[in-house]
């Protein structure tokens, strides 16, 4: 029988490892994207955040974001080769990929976005930050 700590990833003092990291994107004009197959959305100008996870090497996940020419495969992907789109900051957290992005207000501008495998019903794991909120670089 597994104990309460095992189940939880945690041992005498031992902190959860970081899988989940969160992207906070400016997109400093209006966009019209071809999103892989959900199709084509317009996306307003202002402050986004997308939140992701890797469980083994995150730090190489995170790398490949930030990089401006790659083969698009996720969602993201396409976002981040517009023209007009950066990433200013990136936090990284032991949450869950549901809980992180549950964490931030905000509003779903693609609905199913970077959620494929979402079990939670985020809604989509792209949200739109209000105007009033900063983000620090």
């Amino acid at each position: 029988m597994r104990s309460r700590a095992a189940d939880e990833g945690a041992g005498c003092g031992a902190a959860r490892a970081e899988t989940t990291y969160q992207l906070f994107i400016e997109v400093e004009r209006p966009l019209r994207l071809r999103i892989g197959r959900l199709g084509t959305f317009a996306l307003e100008a202002g402050r986004y955040v997308y939140t992701g996870s890797a469980r083994r090497g995150i730090e190489a996940r995170v790398a490949r974001h930030l990089r401006r020419r790659k083969r698009r495969h996720w969602h993201i992907d396409y976002l981040l080769a517009a023209h007009g789109a950066r990433i200013v900051t990136v936090q990284r957290s032991a949450l869950t990929e549901c809980a992180a992005n549950q964490s931030v207000d905000g509003t779903i501008p693609v609905p199913g976005f970077g959620a494929g495998d979402c079990r939670e019903g985020c809604g989509a794991h792209l949200k739109r930050l209000s105007t009033k909120r900063r983000i620090e670089s």
